[in-house]
Parts: C-alpha cells; sequence; structure tokens
C-alpha cells in the first residue's frame, strides 16, 4: 500500500495532539491496554472525559503541562493506505522539532481553534511548512462544537486564514471543519455540520493524490553502500545500494557516475523482495551495472544528459538548531543526501521574521530557532539541486565537529553566481 507522511501543526492547545488521538480511536488503531492506561491517568488528573491527547503526548513533561514538546511520531494503517503521523510542538522555542517532523511529510494538517481564529504561531507553523514545500494543505478549524457548529465563524476563519496564503506557496488548500474531542468529521462526516458538504479528515487522507508530488524526471541514486557479501557462493557479487531520489531508474538504462564522469548501464535492481523492472522513489534497491568501476558511497547515478548541479558554493535557507548562535566564519560537517563534507559558513545575508514575512538585515547571528539565508562554501564539490525541485537533493543537514550534534537544517535555492 501507498504510504502517506503527515505532520501536524498550529498553535499550543489549538487540539493537534486530540486530533490525533482522535484519529487513532476511531479507526480502531488502539489497544485495550493503552485504552486502559489513558483512562488512569486521565481520571488522575481529574480530567472530566479520557483526554485522547495523551496517545502522543508521551513525555512526562508533556502530560504534567498538557503540551506537545518533542516531535511524537505515530503509524497507522487503514485498508486504503499506510500512514506516519509526526505531532509537531506548536510552542515558538520548539520551533526546530516543528521543522524536523515536517521535513519529510507530504501533508500538513494545520489546526485552528475556531473561537481564536488565526494567530501569529498558526502563520508561522503555515509559513515554515510552505517553505519546506510540503504540496498539500488541510485546515482543520477545530472546536466547532464551542462555536455552536456556527457556519458563519467556519467562513470567517477560512477567508481569513485564505488572505495570509495567498503570500505563501500552497499548491493544494482544503479546509475541514471538525471537533476532535467530539469527532466530528475526524473519521467519520459529521451531522452537526449539514452545511458542510466536503469529506471526512480521514477521507481526505486516504485519497489525496501524492504520487505525483515526487520528482520522476530527474534520476538521482545516491550510493549509499556497496553490498559485496564474503560468500564463496556470491564471490562476483557486486550492488550498489541506496533510495532513488528522483526519477526513474530501469535495466538498461545508461547511467553517469558522479564524481568520476564514468558511464555504464544498469545490469538488474533488486530489492529485498526480488528482482524489479523499475525503481523509483522513494524505493530502496541495490542496482547492479554492466561494468567494474571505482564507486563508493557518497557517489551518485544520474543520466548522463540530466545531471544535477554539481559545485561548492551555495547558497541556501535554514533553520537554526542550536544553543549557541551562528556568526559568518563557522566551521562545520555539511551531510548532503549519502555525502559528508567540511562547510565554511561565508556570508550571513539576512534572518527571516516568520510572523511578518519580513527579511532582516543586516544580520550578524542566527539564534535558537531563527531562519535565514545564507552561503556555504564546502571542501568537496556537491551534487544537488534546488530544494523546490527535489527536497532530498537539494537539503542538508549541518553538524558541530566537537558536539556531534545537529545544529541546523539547510535548503538549497540556487546555484550561487
Amino acid at each position: 500500500m501507498e504510504l502517506l507522511r503527515f505532520a501536524t501543526a498550529g498553535s499550543v492547545d489549538d487540539g493537534k495532539s486530540t486530533l490525533i488521538g482522535r484519529l487513532l480511536y476511531d479507526s480502531k488503531q488502539v489497544f485495550e491496554d493503552q485504552m486502559e492506561a489513558i483512562e488512569r491517568t486521565s481520571m488522575a488528573r481529574g480530567d472530566e472525559y479520557v483526554d485522547l491527547a495523551l496517545l502522543t503526548d508521551g513525555l512526562r513533561a508533556e502530560r504534567e503541562q498538557g503540551i506537545t514538546i518533542d516531535v511524537a511520531y505515530r503509524y497507522f494503517a487503514t485498508p486504503r493506505r499506510k500512514f506516519i503521523i509526526a505531532d509537531t510542538p506548536g510552542h515558538t522555542q520548539h520551533t526546530r522539532n516543528m521543522v524536523t517532523g515536517c521535513s519529510t511529510a507530504d501533508l500538513v494538517v494545520v489546526l485552528v481553534d475556531a473561537r481564536l481564529g488565526i494567530t501569529e504561531q498558526t502563520k508561522r507553523h503555515a509559513f515554515i511548512a510552505s517553505l519546506l514545500r510540503i504540496p498539500h494543505f488541510v485546515i482543520c478549524i477545530n472546536k466547532m462544537d464551542l462555536v455552536d457548529y456556527d457556519q458563519r465563524r467556519f467562513d470567517e476563519v477560512r477567508a481569513e486564514f485564505q488572505d495570509f496564503a495567498a503570500r505563501l506557496a500552497i499548491p493544494d488548500l482544503t479546509f475541514i471543519p471538525i471537533s476532535a474531542l467530539v469527532g466530528d468529521n475526524v473519521v467519520d462526516r459529521s451531522l452537526e455540520m449539514p452545511w458542510y458538504q466536503g469529506t471526512s479528515l480521514l477521507h481526505h487522507l486516504e485519497e489525496v493524490h501524492i504520487a505525483s508530488d515526487r520528482n520522476m524526471v530527474d534520476l538521482r541514486f545516491p550510493v549509499q553502500r556497496v553490498v559485496r557479501p564474503r560468500s564463496a557462493d556470491l564471490h562476483d557479487y557486486r550492488g550498489y545500494a541506496g533510495q532513488v531520489a528522483g526519477g526513474v531508474l530501469e535495466p538498461g538504462d545508461e547511467i553517469l557516475v558522479l564524481p568520476s564522469g564514468f558511464t555504464t548501464k544498469v545490469e538488474a535492481i533488486e530489492t529485498a523482495d526480488g528482482p524489479v523492472s523499475e525503481a523509483f522513489p522513494p524505493m530502496s534497491v541495490i542496482v547492479h551495472i554492466t561494468d567494474e568501476l571505482d564507486i563508493s558511497r557518497g557517489d551518485m547515478f544520474c543520466h548522463p544528459h540530466n545531471q544535477p548541479e554539481i559545485g561548492q558554493d551555495l547558497s541556501a535557507m535554514i533553520c537554526w538548531m542550536a544553543e549557541g548562535p551562528l556568526r559568518a566564519g563557522a566551521k562545520l560537517s555539511l551531510k548532503h543526501t549519502t555525502h559528508w563534507a567540511k562547510a565554511l559558513v561565508t556570508e550571513l545575508h539576512y534572518r527571516l521574521d516568520v510572523n511578518t514575512l519580513h527579511r532582516v538585515r543586516p544580520v550578524e547571528e542566527l539564534a535558537l530557532n531563527d531562519i535565514g539565508r545564507i552561503d556555504i562554501r564546502t571542501t568537496a564539490p556537491l551534487f544537488y539541486d534546488e530544494y523546490g525541485r527535489n527536497r532530498t537533493t537539494g537539503s542538508f543537514i549541518l553538524v558541530d565537529d566537537a558536539s556531534n550534534t545537529t545544529v541546523a537544517a539547510g535548503m538549497i535555492l540556487r546555484p550561487r553566481q
């Protein structure tokens, strides 16, 4: 079955964790012992109802404060599709966690409290999701039960968000009125809102078309590992394992190997289940070629007449995730697809005010959770695409060598001139 990755976003107390809990509970994805534990915790806290948000708020600090701090991942499936949910935090100080959770999402569910309307944090999360090029947005106007399921209030909030979204890059935008607490329009259509003619949230998640979101034109296959089994029966076996990042690869295709520049042909493609006739994103495969070439981790396969950008100088938008600030001249390690290189931050261009969408210049440093544009020079050439063209080959992380911690996530904008 097809896999859909989606993330939840929105302001604090807009009901993100409750929505996921309701989605899991109503779709029969919660085990009895889990439900009993949640009922006991809800009673111990003095709640008048079973708090389904406890299904995702797993940290003790989250349960004590009633907020989401870290990204919580949940997995479930229906007869139509498999899902991976990333429940991201709403607090401003946890923006880096929100970026992490949304970085691989195909769809984002932005929750809005029907009583409060669009808040600054709603705008912040919607902007970050659009910056990450998430192709599908679902705006769930929640807590409709607290505004008496009023259609006029739904229309007001929808118009307010549409006005803001006009300044963002959102290809697909859907609005659904819901009540996560009681389950209206989450798994089943609500009888309380006959004026709403759309589908439930789960039905939309099952039916949204995501196959065309991936780049099927530009072949990109970063080599993750050279497979050489230590077996007498397989002494001639040599394969190149990795995940297809773009395009379609078939036996017989002529491919170019970067950085060597040698060309060869694909002899066979196999997966854990056996040989396949083609490979496409996001399949993980082993590729066999007809020639014996010197290929190692970090190399990339592409078509000879459709190559990625190759260079050591790039300009990118980053989200800074470290406690200490980033300044020009910083030396860090950069991981791009399966390739590592040393990187020097040569210039800070501006910091984005995600509440107003204004660019703040000049900027001397980027602080924790700041988003800004920087220039980087690497010690070795990278094989990359603009992030808007390929989210895999257009993204990278920066790592501090001293602590070995990830300090930034970056999106390549364009080749530097």
